[in-house]
């Protein structure tokens, strides 16, 4: 059921999400018949899912149809899940603008809503009015990826899961294109890991609904860093503001 298809990012020194965030659904393909987890994202509209283009990018890797791409928000990633049918669209400028800007973020439009209350996104340039405030802010991280209960092994460390799982997290940096967070134990932060590439980032606490960045990278063994792709920047909300009414 674990497909990976991502160079980043599961929710490691986390905790069951117990539907606390019930917008934030898994990217699902179909292979051999099997539904298969891949990534995450979270709904934004009625219909309307973000999350990051590379996984879109993977999935067409695999001669998956991107109009053959479903959702599931359901608190654990089953057979019997309720799948939701849309087509994956990803930013066309997608790998052109260098580590500067991956442009690596996607949508899926989903065939019809889905009947949950979606997240919020936030007002250009929010991040940056904040710059000097962010380094006291708490971040939520929310994922189906795998996870990691220790920081004291290596890849080993890295467990199955099909989960919804959060985390809270602090600030390290911020650029023109990404928000830079914690996921060190040391530090009382959690974090992402493989499968949670997509997933939202919110600003503040379990109970915040304002996504300001998706999981795209971080350290290969799921310990220190995450390097999040901001959601308020012009270039994010370019490419949004052709699928969703933007704040």
């Amino acid at each position: 059921m674990v497909l990976s298809v991502a160079p980043a990012s599961a929710i490691v020194y986390g905790e069951f999400d117990n539907n606390a965030h019930p917008n934030v659904g898994a990217y699902i393909i179909r292979l051999d018949d099997v539904y298969r987890r891949i990534c995450t994202g979270t709904l934004i509209d009625a219909n309307t899912f973000l999350t990051a283009a590379h996984c879109v990018y993977g999935a067409d890797s695999r001669d998956v149809p991107r109009n053959e791409t479903y959702v599931t928000f359901d608190e654990e990633v089953t057979q019997s899940s309720t799948f939701y049918r849309g087509t994956a669209f990803p930013d066309p400028r997608f790998g052109t603008g260098g580590f500067n800007d991956s442009h690596d973020i996607a949508v899926i439009e989903l065939d019809e809503p889905v009947g949950i209350a979606p997240a919020e996104l936030p007002e250009a340039g929010l991040l940056g009015e904040m710059k000097s405030e962010l380094r006291g802010q708490t971040f939520t991280a929310v994922g189906y990826g795998t996870i990691r209960e220790t920081k004291k092994t290596g890849p080993q460390g890295i467990l199955p899961n099909l989960r919804r799982r959060k985390a809270l997290q602090s600030y390290l940096s911020l650029t023109n294109a990404w928000l830079n967070l914690s996921m060190n134990q040391a530090t009382g932060d959690g974090g992402t890991c493989f499968g949670d590439s997509g997933g939202p980032h919110f600003l503040g606490g379990y109970d915040s609904n304002l996504v300001v960045s998706i999981t795209v990278t971080g350290d290969a063994v799921c310990k220190a860093t995450d390097k999040t792709y901001r959601v308020d920047t012009e270039s994010a909300r370019s490419f949004l503001d052709d699928y969703v009414a933007l704040p």
